[in-house]
């Protein structure tokens, strides 16, 4: 997948953990001004009802993974696996749920050489499960949970999504925190 524009920059947006309709009724708005702009927008799992990523389409095409809490009949969708492995600008992101064991992502130094049956460690590793909003380098490798946006830290109400910047080496992932809404009319 790669950019429009000339610039080899590419913006994901990534949320998890939506839980909709039980942490709340619909996704805040404010994802879709957030959102504004992005190429792609990847959703960590725990979706619930598809029609988030209807809701999430109209803004920019979309993948997700399925979370421990999503019923089984959401891998039929075309946008939804356990695992993506995406290829972006010249890096490899992993779209999952829940984060494996760090030492199954990042190369250990003992480990030497990655055999061919095993696979590539990733540049970056989007994922979700815990509610937590983390944002961190290890061994080379940036692992992005954006938290939830409607039950962040196990508690209803404005939560957090991330954008990661992809733009030739560099990447670099932000937190945005989302504020309070008026309840529709």
């Amino acid at each position: 997948m790669h950019a429009h524009n000339e610039a080899c920059h590419m913006r994901i947006g990534l949320l998890a953990d939506t839980h909709i309709p039980e942490a709340a009724r619909r996704l805040p708005s404010q994802i879709s001004e957030v959102f504004r702009g992005v190429d792609l927008i990847l959703h960590a799992g725990d979706i619930y009802l598809l029609s988030v990523l209807d809701e999430l389409e109209r803004i920019a095409p979309v993948l997700a993974a399925k979370g421990d809490d999503d019923e089984m009949d959401v891998l039929a969708d075309r946008r939804v696996k356990r695992k993506h492995v995406i290829h972006l600008e010249g890096h490899t992101l992993w779209l999952i749920h829940e984060i494996p064991y760090i030492r199954m992502v990042t190369p250990w130094p003992s480990r030497g050489r990655a055999s061919t049956t095993e696979e590539t460690p990733p540049d970056i590793v989007a994922f979700g499960h815990d509610h937590c909003t983390i944002v961190e380098r290890r061994n080379g490798v940036l692992f992005v949970n954006p938290g939830s946006p409607t039950f962040l830290n196990y508690r209803q109400g404005p939560g957090t999504v991330a954008l990661l910047t992809i733009e030739r080496a560099v990447l670099e992932a932000k937190v945005v925190h989302l504020s309070a809404e008026s309840p529709p009319p």
